[in-house]
């Protein structure tokens, strides 16, 4: 049932109640009369400061103020490691601030910072099988100045085969933390010098990973030296402590970063990322600050912009080391919501819908609105897999990413052209209050999604 239909409802009571009131007055139910009368008031109250409040907070000029901030030409795309993005995850914070959510422990205030490196190979030497390998066909991802390998270092053995996902299975092991030397077949000769990808920007970590293309060796040893260029990045994070539950958490994420500046089209060379993911961003502030206006949070909220989501999900990767996995009730990750979804207005998608059962929580709690989330229609995509959701995904958490974006033709996706003017700010608008709507019985602790099969990992 919409909300105004029982403001509606309730308003038709108390005029009954006020027409009968004379009649009443004289009868010996007067005294029962004017009780009800006075709780319908005070529900009906307090169902219009309801909607007043989320109406003040989440709204069209709000909406356009926030996206024309982080999508301005002065923010330069929003590219990693520039002082641009900086500049964002100072308005980030200061919104935060605003809000009146706590910093992070451990931070620096609503900063999340930690440390990337990018090494240089100076010199490799490698012998397999007691033969020299050119130093092309060896490939060291590690954040060591030095690196000493062989046979003996106890380092797991693996192979990509022939036919398999090359990038799918190097990506895979780079995510482990275990040291391993991986053999690729010569079929990969081609590509395997792409595979560099994966140490432009890395954790610190004493891992090592060893890539060799040709076939699996028993006897092999390899030495390495690089130097090392460390960076920092931050992700933006605020929090509003629960009552009952602070203990259990629910987080609300999108990422700030984007692609920068790029060869020029027609005069504009600046990938202004209004829908990715300023949009996302522009949610998770007006969420926060809607949360924190009605302070009636049981469970504790988390709200986080990342970083470095577009150079391979680092500040997910980061910020989800920092939570107890059985402790994370749910994470709404909104990514791309300021176009109309392919059902068209007050619709979105979510991600991995068959993995738990969030979807039908959210709704649920919409019953009524007029909006509805539909399950992933771009399955063939991965999205559940790609999107800043995955790291906690992938350890349990019903983490699953809100969007509208149409997949298969967003005309303005990673273009120069994704300015705020492309986007519908009305239906953005209505769908960040639907979401606001939709999670009201988990954070209030009274339901608590499913979790992600081990079956259903990757």
């Amino acid at each position: 049932m919409k909300l105004e239909t029982i403001i509606f409802q309730i308003h038709q009571f108390l005029n009954y109640f006020i027409n009968s009131y004379f009649q009443t007055f004289k009868s010996s139910n007067f005294q029962i009369a004017m009780r009800i009368f006075i709780l319908l008031a005070f529900i009906a109250s307090a169902f219009v400061s309801h909607s007043q409040l989320s109406n003040n907070i989440i709204n069209v000029k709000e909406v356009e103020r926030i996206e024309r901030v982080l999508a301005s030409d002065a923010m330069k795309g929003r590219r990693i490691f520039s002082p641009e993005i900086d500049k964002a995850a100072d308005f980030i914070a200061a919104e935060f601030k605003a809000a009146g959510l706590k910093t992070p422990d451990g931070g620096n205030g609503y900063r999340q910072e930690f440390v990337m490196v990018s090494p240089e190979p100076k010199s490799v030497k490698a012998v397999v099988d007691g033969k020299p390998i050119d130093e092309k066909n060896v490939l060291i991802v590690s954040s060591n100045p030095e690196v000493k390998v062989d046979q003996a270092s106890g380092f797991e053995t693996v192979t990509i085969k022939a036919g398999a996902s090359l990038f799918e299975q190097a990506f895979e092991m780079a995510g482990s933390e275990k040291s391993k030397v991986v053999f690729v077949d010569e079929s990969f000769a081609k590509n395997f010098n792409r595979l560099s990808f994966l140490r432009r920007n890395m954790f610190k970590s004493d891992k090592v990973l060893v890539f060799i293309l040709g076939s699996p060796a028993s006897a092999y040893s390899v030495e390495a030296k690089q130097t090392i260029k460390e960076q920092k990045l931050a992700n933006v994070v605020g929090i509003l402590p629960g009552k009952s539950r602070k203990n259990e958490y629910v987080i609300f994420s999108g990422h700030y970063d984007h692609v920068g500046v790029g060869k020029p089209v027609n005069g504009d060379s600046i990938f202004n990322g209004a829908n990715d993911d300023a949009a996302g961003v522009t949610a998770v502030i007006l969420l926060a600050k809607h949360y924190a206006a009605q302070h009636n949070n049981e469970r504790t909220l988390v709200f986080a912009a990342f970083t470095a989501e577009e150079s391979g999900g680092f500040g997910s990767q980061y910020f989800s080391k920092q939570f107890d996995p059985a402790k994370v009730m749910a994470m709404f990750n909104i990514e791309m919501i300021g176009t109309e979804s392919r059902w068209g207005k007050n619709s979105a998608f979510i991600t991995g819908y068959d993995k738990t059962d969030m979807g039908e929580i959210l709704q649920k709690d919409l019953a009524g609105s007029g909006f509805t989330f539909y399950p992933d229609p771009y399955t063939e995509e991965d999205l559940f897999y790609r999107s800043d959701n995955a790291t906690l995904a992938r350890l349990g958490v019903p983490a699953h990413t809100i969007s509208t974006a149409k997949m298969d033709q967003e005309p303005h996706y990673h273009k120069v052209t994704d300015h705020v003017e492309t986007l519908d700010l009305e239906n953005m608008t209505m769908i960040i209050k639907s979401i606001a709507l939709s999670a009201k019985s988990i954070i209030s602790g009274e339901k608590t999604p499913t979790r992600v099969k081990a079956e259903d990992l990757k």
